[in-house]
């Protein structure tokens, strides 16, 4: 029987919503992929609901890796998301150091801001103590906001290719080795992804649904990280994670009081089959 690699995804779990951890887990196990988690935190809520709680667990992380390392716990692949503070970016690339293998690979989503503008919790210290974390990672998965937050270019939300690959390239001199840049639109009615890496830069392009979803991104991460180390090339891997994230936000488009996230359950038999081919 075929063996997958054990991941360790280090992010918040939102108890109620659809995204990070409670996203993570489920499609990463989807995918053969043994999955342990480190939580960051814990809410209620995700952050679109209102007075939402949150438990930090900042210091409870040094205490696990340290326990971790008692026992001698290794991963042979590390995913971080959305992570709540500098402190925690640098227990992450401890936590790397202390529980890799000599090739562990490690997937960096930076999870810090959209649409032009970085989340309310963050501010250009974060985004900067993030540089180092994505830029030595095996592959980047930043969306266009973070991509220009990562290379101080002027966000803009009509563009050609040429500002694309001008954001790749400065990505790729800051020391980035695989990028996935999600998000990419060059017409109104598509949208699509970018993989690069040091040698060629090829686009996976997709329809673009009206609705956006709350934890897509999560979920697109979540489907590529676990395509990928369930065999598929980079490009397969991209391409499978786009088509599974449009099939989930399809499957809650009919339903209003499903505001919150996307069905990502109903879809992955999808996934399963595609990693199947």
């Amino acid at each position: 029987m075929k063996t997958y690699p054990k991941i360790l995804t280090i992010q918040d779990v939102s108890c109620v919503g659809q995204c990070s951890l409670t996203v993570a887990l489920p499609i990463l196990s989807a995918c053969g992929v043994e999955t342990c988690i480190l939580p960051s935190a814990v809410l209620s809520t995700h952050t679109a609901f209102k007075n939402f709680t949150c438990r930090d667990l900042t210091d409870d992380m040094p205490v696990i890796s340290a326990y971790w390392q008692k026992e001698n716990i290794k991963f042979d692949a590390f995913y971080t998301g959305y992570l709540g503070s500098e402190k925690q970016i640098h227990f992450v690339t401890d936590i790397f150091k202390a529980h890799g293998k000599e090739n562990s690979m490690t997937f960096v989503d930076p999870a810090m801001a959209d649409n032009g503008k970085l989340y309310p919790a963050f501010d250009k210290a974060y985004a900067d103590a993030m540089k180092p974390l994505c830029f030595h990672a095996d592959v980047m998965l930043p969306n266009l906001t973070e991509a220009c937050l990562l290379t101080d270019t002027p966000y803009q939300e009509i563009y050609e290719e040429t500002y694309i690959s001008e954001i790749i390239r400065k990505m790729h001199n800051a020391g980035a080795n695989r990028i996935i840049l999600t998000g990419i639109s060059y017409t109104p009615e598509t949208t699509g992804v970018v993989i690069a890496d040091k040698n060629q830069m090829q686009y996976y392009q997709h329809k673009k649904l009206s609705q956006g979803s709350h934890g897509t991104g999560d979920v697109y991460a979540s489907a590529f990280i676990g395509a990928y180390l369930h065999g598929q090339t980079i490009f397969e891997a991209a391409r499978t994670a786009a088509d599974y994230t449009v099939k989930c936000i399809e499957n809650t488009l009919d339903d209003a009081s499903h505001w919150y996230g996307v069905k990502f359950e109903t879809a992955l038999p999808d996934l399963i089959t595609q990693l199947s081919r």
